[in-house]
């Protein structure tokens, strides 16, 4: 076992998918897997006795939710950090992550250029906390707001655009059931103001997601209304 290296516990009942994910792991500088747990109550004795650095979390088990270990090591003060892997495509699901403190939030299948993004990211995290050093603004905008990193290629978004915000806008419109909506309704959705939506979707008409039109009522100013461009 290496001192220097982050330590890495895998928590997945699918042995498939684990497997996968530790030979994600083991492709990237600075990790090393630990441990692999295919069920809560194993992965709940590994955290006791393994204390690692990471967890990579799934959130469906036959015995139950990740999200119940999750809040009982945020309880016990458990010293690891945690990035949900799971195929919960739920808002509310990604808000009780990040309320129970995830570092990340992957929805499967997972695309390893995704995967790599995480985990350097939390690699950076990890450092800088362990230098023990002063925060500069940059280091926290660093690890804040980092480029993402789509499949295949990087992006690199405007001063304003948050990345999680964008994810979250994106999520409702890849739901099938979603038709035109305007930046009120898309507000509402995801919890931010209406001007704060419509530069959203307006950034993701200029990038090709969505497409615009404008939609004249019977009385007062025509609304613009965003769809998904097919």
């Amino acid at each position: 076992m290496n001192p220097g290296l982050i330590r890495v516990l895998i928590v997945e009942d699918d042995e498939r998918i684990s497997e996968l994910h530790r030979r994600f792991t083991e492709k990237l500088d600075g990790f090393e897997v630990v441990g692999l747990a295919n069920s809560l109550a194993g992965a709940a004795e590994m955290l006791e006795v393994l204390e690692p650095d990471l967890v990579l979390l799934d959130l469906f088990f036959p015995e139950g939710n990740g999200m119940e270990l999750l809040r009982e090591m945020r309880i016990g003060a458990a010293p690891s950090d945690f990035i949900l892997i799971t195929a919960a495509r739920e808002m509310a699901s990604l808000q009780e992550a990040l309320r129970g403190g995830a570092f990340d939030y992957i929805i499967k299948p997972v695309s390893f250029p995704r995967f790599q993004e995480a985990l350097q990211k939390y690699r950076d995290f990890f450092h800088l906390v362990r230098s023990g050093g002063p925060l500069e603004q940059k280091d926290v905008d660093h690890l804040l707001y980092p480029h993402p990193v789509a499949d295949g290629g990087s992006a690199t978004l405007p001063k304003g655009v948050d990345p999680l915000t964008l994810k979250k806008i994106r999520l409702v419109f890849e739901n099938p059931g979603v038709k035109d909506l305007g930046a009120e309704e898309v507000g509402a959705q995801v919890g931010v103001s209406r001007s704060t939506a419509r530069r959203y979707l307006e950034f993701m008409v200029s990038e090709g997601f969505l497409v615009a039109d404008l939609l004249y009522g019977a009385v007062g100013r025509p609304e613009r209304r965003y769809l998904r461009k097919s």
